[in-house]
């Protein structure tokens, strides 16, 4: 095994444990919260800066992975991860809205300095020239992230019936930990430090393949969240009347599907000795825009709503999964090895930006206009991505401008 690979493996694991807490804690407050007697609206109000400051940490995250490596912005991750799982430990009486949301902000912070770091320690870690095997390890981070962000759901469950709220965040804190010290120890202090001294106005990056990529994945996850987090499970409660553990099974079966098509998009799309280009992207978004109006029509023409939503999930998870795992080659790949990780970090800023208007229009536009209204601004919002796109045309990997 080579150095580069051993290093790949290990911040994987890492990753692979923050994920695990970080599906853990959004069930545990989510379920236990609920318990408390909290509104549906006061426990999504927990996760409003959760998502807010995925924004600004992508924006400062980059910037600081640049100065000071990859290995301590990825720690940090995990170490504030620790210190929130730790503060929702207090007693109960201590547990209100602003200190949870505050819990859960620095939640946010340690998820998109974790993630943002591991994506672009990949990129440090694979030769300039090796495309291919660059598309195929960052889908299987990605997707194998997103599998076990859904089995994240089932332990923090698990640990709520066991242990309680307060020891299953110290069970899972104690975890994280044993994990950081290792991690923290076994990878090279300067990874995905960059040879310059990076001001911070290189954040906003001056390539304009890197600015249309990130203007399209804005949209590409608005596009998902904008039924998935709000509509679709107020849907399948009040409308299919499923139970709250049918729905919450069903969503993470749902993102651990999801995570593996992701991890297999390379095999799947026939890409396993070359890479995806900005045309496989526009191909697949296009794709992708046809099918949440498919399902709103059905939904329109009173077809069983129960077999047209689950089929329309199925599809849409599958043709999402690969649209993701295409843009996140992309990213790194339009990236140079020096300045990865401020390029990385603008993008998911642009990324946690589609993901907060997604969230916020799932709830406003299914109260006005019902699941179909969100299923149409869906596929508007697939459309905006895949215009956003076509000017990639013709784009080489880590080139400022098309040959």
């Amino acid at each position: 095994m080579t150095a580069d690979m051993r290093n790949y493996f290990v911040v994987t694991g890492g990753y692979w444990a923050f994920t695990l807490t970080d599906g853990a804690i959004r069930m545990l407050v989510v379920l236990y919260f609920h318990l408390l007697g909290y509104s549906p609206f006061e426990v999504a109000m927990l996760f409003l800066f959760y998502e807010f400051f995925g924004i600004v940490t992508n924006l400062v995250g980059g910037w600081l992975a640049s100065r000071l490596g990859l290995n301590v912005t990825m720690h940090l991750g995990m170490g504030l991860q620790v210190i929130a799982l730790g503060l929702l430990t207090v007693p109960e009486a201590w547990l209100s809205v602003p200190y949870v949301m505050m819990a859960q902000a620095m939640s946010g912070i340690a998820k998109d300095l974790n993630k943002m770091s591991a994506k672009a320690s990949v990129k440090s870690l694979v030769p300039s020239d090796a495309d291919a095997r660059l598309f195929k390890w960052v889908a299987l981070l990605t997707g194998s992230k997103n599998a076990l962000k859904g089995v994240g759901f089932f332990l923090g469950a698990l640990l709520l019936q066991v242990f309680g709220f307060q020891n299953a965040l110290l069970v899972l804190a104690t975890g994280l930990s044993l994990v950081l010290l290792t991690t923290y120890m076994m990878l090279p202090k300067q990874l995905g430090k960059s040879k310059t001294k990076s001001t911070f106005t290189q954040v906003f990056s001056n390539n304009a393949a890197i600015n249309w990529l990130s203007a399209a994945r804005f949209f590409l996850f608005g596009a998902r969240d904008v039924w998935f987090v709000v509509a679709v499970p107020v849907f399948l409660y009040e409308v299919l009347e499923w139970s709250f553990t049918q729905v919450g099974t069903f969503m993470a079966l749902w993102v651990i599907g999801y995570g593996f098509v992701q991890a297999s998009a390379p095999k799947l799309l026939g890409m396993q000795a070359h890479a995806p280009t900005a045309r496989t992207a526009q191909f697949w978004a296009m794709v992708l825009c046809i099918i949440p109006g498919g399902i709103a029509l059905g939904l329109m023409f009173n077809f069983d709503p129960e077999v047209i939503l689950i089929a329309g999930l199925f599809v849409f998870g599958i043709v999402f999964a690969i649209n993701s795992a295409i843009h996140s080659y992309l990213i790194l790949a339009y990236s140079d090895h020096d300045k990865v990780a401020l390029k990385v970090g603008f993008y998911y800023m642009a990324n946690a930006g589609g993901r907060l208007l997604g969230t916020v229009l799932s709830g406003l536009v299914y109260q006005q206009y019902g699941l179909e209204g969100c299923l149409w601004f869906s596929s508007a919002f697939v459309l905006l991505a895949l215009v956003l796109s076509l000017p990639l045309s013709g784009w080489k990997n880590g080139a400022s401008s098309p040959s």
